[in-house]
Parts: structure tokens; sequence; C-alpha cells
């Protein structure tokens, strides 16, 4: 098992299809959580389609273009981060995260993104790295904010959300900001 140690209580694990059952519950747990911004939600219905996305994230890390890992949190599955996209012709990294709800408030996602965007420039050698959030998402917003990243722009309607559209707000790190 592929793991990647952030600090004492957060490691990155590259997911397994046996954490399946464990990435479900979190999901089933936090659902009425987490669909007020994520698409996917209401398709995740039993262990099966846990399953399916988990193939389809070890898929686009051999095809080199993703990398989906699972965040451990004191051991324990919390949550999701990693590259949803890696644009190698650009050298662009686009980050995407979500956390269960039991996790919320212990600063998670900002030390996990801060790691993610390390690794995308000292070992991936890109130059830019980039999150989209909704626009009325404070928390999903506040961790790039966090992190002295730019807000560059906001694009309207970028995403149908079960039976609205939102906007997102699109933040970015260059490289040469990230050194300082």
């Amino acid at each position: 098992m592929f793991t990647f140690k952030i600090d004492e209580e957060i490691s990155l694990k590259f997911p397994e299809v046996s954490d399946a059952e464990n990435v479900f519950e979190l999901t089933d747990r936090s659902r009425r959580y987490l669909r007020e911004w994520l698409p996917w939600v209401d398709g995740t219905k039993k262990v099966v389609d846990t399953k399916a996305f988990i193939q389809l994230a070890r898929k686009g890390y051999i095809e080199n273009k993703s990398l989906t890992t699972f965040i451990l949190y004191k051991g324990e599955i919390a949550g999701t981060a990693g590259y949803n996209e890696i644009d190698w012709t650009n050298k662009v990294a686009y980050i995407g995260y979500w956390l269960g709800e039991d996790y919320q408030g212990n600063g998670i996602m900002t030390r996990v993104v801060k790691a993610l965007t390390d690794y995308a420039f000292t070992e991936l050698r890109l130059n830019r790295v980039d999150i989209k959030a909704a626009f009325d998402n404070k928390k999903s917003r506040g961790v790039p904010e966090r992190l002295g990243f730019v807000e560059e722009g906001r694009i309207r309607q970028a995403e149908w959300l079960y039976d609205h559209y939102v906007d997102h707000v699109v933040y970015g790190m260059l490289k040469e900001e990230w050194k300082k």
C-alpha cells in the first residue's frame, strides 16, 4: 500500500478496491452534507459504485492523467484529494477534494492541499496549480484562500448541481509565487 505522510495525523494513500466499503460508508454517513456541493453523491448508492470510482481513479493514474488519493486522518479514511487532471503540455494540475462531515474543522484539507501543491511543483515539476470551487461554498473556497492562491475569476453557471447551476471561482498558484 502506497502512503504519503504529510504530518503526524495525516497521510495520503493510493486507492485500493479493498477501501471501497470504508469510503462508501463515509460517503453514506455524510450524504446530506456532501450533496450540497458534489453532483455525484446521488449516483453513489452501493459499494459497487465506490468500487467503480476507485477503478476509474486507478486507471487515471496508470494513464498518467490524474492522481486520486484517500486522506487518512489518524488512520481512518476521512475523504479524498488529488489532481483531478494533470495537463502535462501546459504543466498544470487541477486539485479537487472532499472531506467527510465528521472530519471538518481540523485543518485537514488545508494541510493536504498544501502538500499536493508542494508535490506538484517540486516532484512533478509543474508550473501551475488550479482549484475550482462553487461560489457559495465558503469552506471549499477557504482552502486556497488560506494558502495564498490568487482568485482569478468567476465562471458563471459552471456546474449543474441536481436542479440548478452553480458558479465556480477559479484559484491559481504559480510555481514562482509558491516559492515565496
